[in-house]
């Protein structure tokens, strides 16, 4: 009996053996339309020669919807289990978990399998030998209830019948705005900033400020405030409509839905 015991524990300890050496590159990415092997090997943790070696690649050169295999450890969501709270729990950014698995809506399903970048297959940061499983993110910026529900608020005025990401890009741009010397030092302050007797935020103007904030404005809020930043470091943000000349000669950084982010 205890023969059996210890050779079905040689057993599955070769069979985890086998399954850790075998999933180095387990994970896959779908390449998107302005991705590079650099990029992409930013998110993962890992260089382009490595990518091109896992891959069997002779050149760098990648189109959209190639699938490459990626140097990390996946998940499989669970119920009760949201995006961020997934990165929350490795220690991961949650726009970098994004960019990871091409998903920019909050919708997960159990069984679904995600990328985890930067973790490997112990559930380990790559950038280090002990374990990120209970770390948890800080905001970038300190913030109150006060700050949060104002900065929601904004987003829900700002942002009607916009994509998911260009909700949190549009709070990210008031965060960028708190953090640069150029602006105010609080989400409130610059929100209601007058610059030469002008609002800088129409909702303030028009009164949609004071709306009520919906759920998915108070997430894409929160998920800016803990590092999410789909506008690239933008300052300013505009419908594509707008015939300011000012406001397009500025560099664009990103561009979402019918919103125009730039420097």
């Amino acid at each position: 009996m205890i023969k059996f015991k210890s050779l079905k524990t040689f057993l599955a300890s070769l069979a985890l053996s086998v399954t850790f050496t075998s999933s180095a590159f387990a994970a896959s990415y779908t390449v998107v339309s302005g991705d590079s092997l650099y990029k992409i090997g930013q998110v993962f943790n890992t260089s382009s020669d490595n990518l091109m070696r896992s891959n069997n690649m002779t050149g760098t050169a990648i189109y959209p919807g190639q699938v490459l295999n990626v140097p990390c450890s996946t998940y499989t969501v669970k119920s009760g289990d949201s995006l961020y709270l997934i990165a929350t729990r490795y220690g991961i950014s949650l726009y970098n978990l994004r960019v990871a698995n091409n998903k920019w809506d909050n919708y997960i399903y159990p069984g679904q399998v995600l990328n985890l970048p930067g973790i490997n297959n112990s559930g380990t940061s790559q950038n280090s030998t002990t374990s990120n499983t209970t770390t948890t993110e800080k905001p970038v910026i300190s913030y109150s209830a006060t700050d949060l529900d104002l900065l929601a608020r904004l987003v829900t005025a700002e942002t009607q019948d916009q994509p998911y990401n260009a909700q949190v890009a549009v709070a990210a741009v008031v965060i960028n705005r708190v953090q640069s010397s150029e602006f105010p030092n609080t989400i409130s302050s610059v929100v209601y900033q007058r610059i030469n007797g002008y609002y800088q935020f129409t909702p303030v103007l028009n009164g949609w400020i004071n709306k009520p904030a919906t759920e998915t404005a108070k997430k894409a809020a929160k998920e800016a405030l803990y590092g999410s930043d789909p506008s690239k470091g933008a300052l300013f943000y505009f419908d594509d409509s707008a015939t300011n000349t000012w406001l397009w000669s500025k560099p664009i950084k990103a561009r979402i839905g019918n919103m125009v982010f730039v420097e």
